[in-house]
């Protein structure tokens, strides 16, 4: 049982680390809300934009002000996954395990597209299962435990697709874009006056990372909510009677998975606003991040150009609200 004292103590960590990582990100509000999002739903998030946007510094900056173990992975062609999970080395004790970079509360697998198909796989029993099994041994990861992964547009030289097994066990995908002029000019201020970026120092503990874990997933939802999450999995696979768009672009709807993220980014969301329950809002401000990379196109979408986005918006206009 949750009470009122560990809400407000869950809400007030939060804001903390809502002011630190503003202080040292420029713009990018959105993105840094989906971020929380998947931080309170015990999830993954999936960063993807071009090169110098802040993907990597984002994830600096949430590592310490959350005051976790932090580790980063460069993901490149020649990465084995052993360079990922560890492996046994031989000393005067014999065999022991040397844990690699995945054994940290916050990873950042940066330009993880850039790494093989064999390599990426390495990171999927340790998303979902939060464990890593090295031959014939498991080890558990640290709690919490999540994995921000930036990704370069799949169309960029040298880039690998992620397989969809692995971009479905990411919570949700934060889409981030080029800052405006205004922005822009700070982003340049900042890193030109001084000594430039200074990361902020820890002001979230470990206990309270949980404790507004726990307090997310103990808010209620209402079955109407409920309900209206499933016809939106639903209503992305092509079905009679289905949305138009639907019937014609999609080849694979949103997993079960989705209907988890778009609840849990909704439960999040209206915990950050200081409120204990839902609201439709709270809904249709997490869908974009909880289906867009869960809806696979056919070849027709790609010929006439459409994305999972136009496919989704009309998804979202047909499913009656509650």
């Amino acid at each position: 049982m949750i009470t009122a004292t560990e809400i407000t103590k869950a809400q007030e960590a939060m804001a903390r680390l809502q002011e630190a990582i503003s202080s040292v990100i420029v713009g990018q509000e959105r993105v840094v809300e989906v971020v929380l999002w998947a931080l309170l739903g015990r999830g993954h998030v999936l960063l993807e934009g071009v090169p110098g946007l802040g993907k990597t510094l984002l994830v600096r900056a949430l590592a310490r002000a959350l005051g976790l173990s932090f580790s980063r992975i460069q993901c490149t062609p020649d990465l084995m996954p052993a360079d990922i999970l560890g492996t046994h080395i031989f000393s005067e004790d014999g065999f022991q395990f040397l844990p690699g970079p995945v054994f940290a509360n916050v990873v950042l697998a940066d330009e993880v597209n850039r790494a093989t198909p064999k390599t990426q796989s390495a990171l999927l029993e340790a998303m979902q299962e939060r464990q890593v099994t090295v031959g014939k041994a498991t080890y558990p990861l640290p709690d919490p435990f999540m994995v921000l992964a930036t990704q370069n547009p799949i169309e960029m030289e040298g880039t690998y697709p992620l397989p969809e097994a692995q971009v479905d066990r990411f919570l949700f995908k934060a889409e981030v874009g080029y800052p405006a002029e205004k922005e822009l000019v700070e982003i340049i201020r900042r890193n030109t006056v001084g000594e430039g970026i200074v990361l902020p120092e820890p002001v979230v503990s470990q206990e309270e990372v949980l404790l507004a874990q726990r307090v997310v997933a103990a808010l209620p939802v209402h079955e109407e909510f409920l309900s209206y999450a499933a016809r939106l999995v639903l209503a992305t696979h092509p079905k009679e009677g289905g949305a138009e768009a639907v019937q014609k672009y999609v080849l694979y709807g949103a997993s079960p998975r989705a209907g988890l993220a778009l609840i849990l980014g909704a439960k999040a969301r209206a915990f950050l606003a200081g409120r204990l329950h839902l609201e439709v809002e709270d809904i249709h401000s997490a869908f974009r991040p909880a289906f867009i990379h869960r809806v696979i196109l056919n070849f027709r979408a790609e010929a006439e150009g459409v994305g999972p986005w136009d496919v989704l918006q009309e998804v979202l206009r047909t499913v009656p609200r509650p």
